[in-house]
């Protein structure tokens, strides 16, 4: 087993959780007065920061909505109030996806920016990764944090990092194969996008001596059947990393698969709420992640509410580390959970289908709305042509089979559907859209 710091990562649980509120009392004593939005916010709700000296206190505090962090840094831009230091302190800046509302900009300093990179370091070593190895990554650099703290992270363990941008998908994979790489970090849905191109141009992906793919960005790594479909087409095991641009890189997958997601409990907290009342699940069940960063005074969140679903689980991992886990990592978004003629659809069990079916190489899930009632749509890409009814009508009963529920199932030309590098976004709601138009 690889480690980046084995003492903290078997550290006790009882030494852990003191760890935890050592570093959450540094954290707020280099917050309170300073950062504006959280000395108002706690202001306003009565709440003493200062005071606390367990973590039942801490669980005191009132909760943080990203919605609160956008308005925060619309009524004092560029970066809002919850920048805690002057802008001169800064090294770095990115900002969120959009994927659920407009980018959101967060700021490093050199410190926050080296604690970003020992969190990802910490992701691959998880995965195996050691300074031997050349990893690539395939994306022209924005904004969007993606993988830019994987730099970090490499450079922290001595790992090689090939750059993977300005080029076409094609190009990428020959660079791969010429420079000897042995680790991909992308999303899964890119993972995927490669071996299609690789098909299509007559491309040996054994060519590439890839032994470990690492994702993020999207939930996918941790669907067992898009994990399976990863590992087939690239003859490597695949692992899979949660975090936010406005968070960190809060979980990881280690080698003993499969059992979830780390979460990187040295420099988080992570709490399980009901979504619907805000108290704390029940051991076992689902519930949304609520989260604190430790290590980024001059951007915190504390107890952000992140919209994840996922089920924590304390029990020991055969990897040896004392970090608590997500079982089958990120579950998807409690926003994105929609109840279609009684029964509650998420759009990782209906990925978690399709994926069973190699014929199918994309597809696209729309949920509408008509005379009050919710329909499930879902348009599939078939990887070559053959008996096309046949596979529809496959994908439909198993789609029926697994959620008691039956969607209308289409087909769509090839090529019609949109591919991904980044972020993938195959789950739509025009319902919502018609509301919202509607208003």
């Amino acid at each position: 087993m690889q480690y980046f710091n084995h003492a903290v990562e078997t550290m006790p649980r009882e030494k852990l959780q003191a760890l935890q509120l050592e570093k959450l009392r540094a954290l707020l004593s280099q917050i309170i007065g300073r950062n504006r939005f959280y000395t108002k916010k706690w202001k306003e709700a009565g709440a003493a920061p200062g005071d606390i000296n367990s973590i039942s206190d801490f669980k005191k505090l009132p909760f943080t909505c990203k919605s609160e962090l956008e308005r925060a840094q619309s009524e004092a831009p560029p970066f809002g109030a919850n920048a805690t230091f002057p802008g001169s302190a800064y090294s770095r800046v990115h900002q969120t996806s959009g994927t659920t509302g407009a980018p959101l900009r967060v700021v490093d300093t050199p410190e926050s920016w080296d604690w970003w990179g020992s969190c990802w370091a910490t992701v691959l070593q998880g995965a195996g990764i050691t300074a031997a190895d050349r990893l690539f990554l395939p994306f022209s650099f924005g904004p969007f944090i993606g993988f830019w703290a994987t730099v970090e992270g490499a450079r922290q363990i001595g790992a090689m990092m090939i750059p993977g941008g300005g080029w076409d998908s094609l190009q990428r994979l020959q660079v791969m194969r010429d420079l000897g790489a042995t680790v991909l970090c992308c999303t899964p849905t890119y993972a995927l996008r490669l071996a299609e191109i690789a098909r299509q141009e007559n491309f040996d992906l054994r060519s590439i001596p890839i032994r470990a793919l690492v994702h993020a960005g999207e939930p996918g790594a941790n669907v067992p059947h898009t994990k399976a479909r990863i590992e087939s087409a690239w003859g490597a095991k695949c692992f899979d990393h949660a975090g936010a641009s406005e968070v960190g890189a809060h979980s990881f997958e280690c080698e003993v698969q499969p059992g979830g997601v780390h979460v990187l409990e040295s420099e988080f907290i992570a709490e399980v709420l009901d979504p619907t009342t805000g108290l704390e699940a029940f051991p076992g069940e689902i519930g949304e992640l609520v989260i604190t960063n430790l290590g980024r005074p001059g951007f915190p969140v504390i107890r952000y509410r992140t919209g994840d679903l996922v089920r924590l689980n304390s029990a020991p991992c055969e990897c040896g580390r004392t970090f608590a886990r997500f079982d089958g990592g990120l579950l998807g978004r409690s926003d994105d959970m929609v109840t279609v003629c009684g029964v509650n659809v998420y759009p990782t069990a209906i990925e978690n289908v399709i994926r069973q079916f190699t014929a199918v190489e994309e597809f696209q899930i729309t949920v509408t709305k008509q005379h009050e009632l919710h329909r499930l749509e879902v348009q599939i890409e078939l990887e070559s042509a053959g008996d096309l009814e046949d596979v529809r009508a496959q994908v439909e009963q198993a789609i029926y089979r697994a959620i008691s529920l039956r969607p209308n199932v289409t087909l769509a030309e090839q090529g019609a559907l949109a591919r991904y590098e980044m972020k993938a976004r195959r789950f739509q709601r025009l319902d919502r859209i018609s509301e919202q138009q509607a208003t």
